[in-house]
C-alpha cells in the first residue's frame, strides 16, 4: 500500500475549525449535551450508564448497540453489525480488506476524500462524476461502463457529501443488482440517511438490497453526535464481517465503553433525534434560500436533497479559493473551497464551496458574510 496523501479537509479544519468565529461549513447536524442524550435513555440503559465500568469492550461492539443498529434495517440481524471508532476507521479497514493490488474499484465523485485516496493507495480506481448540470445526478450507464473484470468494489455516498445529492431508490436497487451480477461489493456510505428534504426519498440501506453489500453509518452526521466517535458497518456476509473484525485488531481493537453505551441510547432514540434534526434543517433552509436569493449575481444555489451540506457555485471574479480565504481571515466565517474536494479521478467544479445547514442559529454567520460582502 502506497503512502496516503494529506487529508485536505482535516488539514484545512486543523487551521480554522476551532479558531474561526463562525463555522458555516459544518457537515453534522446540531449536537446536544450529554445530559440531553441521557434523558432519552430507557430505564435499563440509564442503569447501565450509572453502573458502567471502564474496562475493554467487545471488538464487534456492544451487543445492545448492535441490536439497535440491526433494528434500523429490514433484513439484518445483530450478528451482521460491526462497530468502529467512527466512520473513517470503518471505511479505511473495509477498503484494506476488500481490495488488493491488481484489483479495481469504482468511486463516485465528488466525495469525502478517503473514499478515493484509500483505494487509490491499494489498486486502480475509476471515478464516476455526479453531473452538476442535472442536479448532481448519477448516470448508471457510466458506472456500468467503468466496470472491469477485476472490479471488486463500487463505492457510493448518498445523501452525498459535499453536494447534498440523492438518487432514486430504483437506481440504488439497480446498482446493487448490477454489483451482485458481477460479483462486486457495493460499499454504501449512508451517514446522512434520515435527513432527506422529502422523507419519501429516503433510500433503503444497501445491506437490505443485497447480502453482499456493506452499509456504513455513524453517530456523527444525521444524529448530530460526532463526539461519541462510534460508527458501524452492516453486512449480511458474516465471513466478510469476521475478516473486518480481525483487521480492526490492528487499529482501535475496540471502542470506548462510554461511547458505545451512549451510541446505543442514541440509535434506540434515532427516530426522535432525526425528527429533531429534520425540523432544524427545515427551519434553516428558508434562511439559506433567502441569503442566496439576495445575491443572485454572486452565487448559484441549490439546496441539499438530503443531509446537512450543499455545494453552491461562486460566481465572483476573484475565484472561490480567494473568496473563502479572505472570508475566514477577515470576517471569521469558515467555508470549504472546491480545492478541498478535488479528485484525482475526475474533474470537480473548481468554483464551488461547501456550506453547512445543520447547525442552530445560522443567521449571525450569514449576517457576518453579508456585511463582509457589502464592505468589499
Amino acid at each position: 500500500m502506497t503512502a496516503l496523501p494529506d487529508f485536505r479537509l482535516e488539514t484545512y479544519f486543523s487551521r480554522w475549525e476551532f479558531t474561526a468565529r463562525y463555522h458555516l461549513t459544518a457537515s453534522d447536524a446540531q449536537s446536544m449535551r450529554m445530559t440531553e442524550l441521557l434523558e432519552l435513555a430507557d430505564g435499563a440503559d440509564r442503569e447501565a450508564w450509572e453502573a458502567l465500568t471502564l474496562g475493554y469492550t467487545e471488538t464487534y461492539g456492544d451487543p445492545g448497540l448492535r441490536q439497535a443498529v440491526a433494528e434500523t434495517c429490514v433484513l439484518a440481524e445483530a450478528e451482521d453489525v460491526l462497530c468502529f471508532a467512527g466512520a473513517e476507521e470503518a471505511l479505511y479497514l473495509a477498503m484494506r480488506v476488500l481490495l488488493s493490488p491488481g484489483d479495481h474499484a469504482v468511486v463516485v465523485t465528488p466525495n469525502y476524500q478517503a473514499a478515493e485516496t484509500v483505494p487509490l493507495a491499494i489498486c486502480e480506481v475509476t471515478g464516476v462524476a455526479l453531473d452538476p448540470a442535472r442536479g448532481w445526478a448519477l448516470d448508471l450507464d457510466e458506472v456500468r461502463a467503468a466496470l472491469r473484470p477485476n472490479t471488486r468494489v463500487v463505492s457510493v455516498n448518498f445523501p452525498n457529501n459535499p453536494t447534498g445529492a440523492l438518487i432514486p431508490a430504483a437506481d440504488l436497487a439497480a446498482l446493487a443488482e448490477l454489483c451482485d451480477e458481477r460479483g462486486i461489493r457495493l460499499f454504501s456510505d449512508e451517514v446522512y440517511r434520515g435527513l432527506e428534504a422529502d422523507p419519501a426519498g429516503t433510500l433503503p440501506q444497501a445491506t437490505d438490497l443485497s447480502p453482499n453489500a456493506l452499509s456504513l453509518n455513524v453517530t456523527s452526521k444525521a444524529l448530530g453526535l460526532p463526539g461519541l466517535r462510534v460508527g458501524w458497518i452492516v453486512c449480511r456476509d458474516r465471513e466478510l464481517l469476521s475478516r473486518l473484525e480481525r483487521a480492526k485488531h490492528y487499529t482501535s481493537i475496540c471502542n470506548s465503553a462510554p461511547g458505545e453505551l451512549l451510541a446505543r441510547i442514541a440509535v434506540k432514540a434515532s427516530d426522535r433525534l432525526l425528527a429533531r434534526n429534520r425540523a432544524l434543517l427545515n427551519a434553516n433552509r428558508p434562511v439559506f434560500d433567502a441569503f442566496f436569493a439576495a445575491h443572485p449575481g454572486l452565487f448559484e444555489w441549490q439546496g441539499p436533497a438530503g443531509g446537512c451540506v450543499a455545494f453552491p457555485r461562486y460566481l465572483g471574479p476573484d475565484g472561490v479559493e480567494r473568496f473563502c480565504t479572505e472570508l475566514v481571515e477577515q470576517a471569521g466565517v469558515l467555508l470549504l473551497p472546491a480545492s478541498v474536494f478535488r479528485s484525482e479521478l475526475t474533474p470537480v467544479p473548481a468554483d464551488r464551496f461547501r456550506i453547512g445547514l445543520g447547525r442552530r442559529d445560522p443567521e449571525p454567520a450569514l449576517a457576518a458574510l453579508t456585511d463582509w460582502l457589502a464592505a468589499r
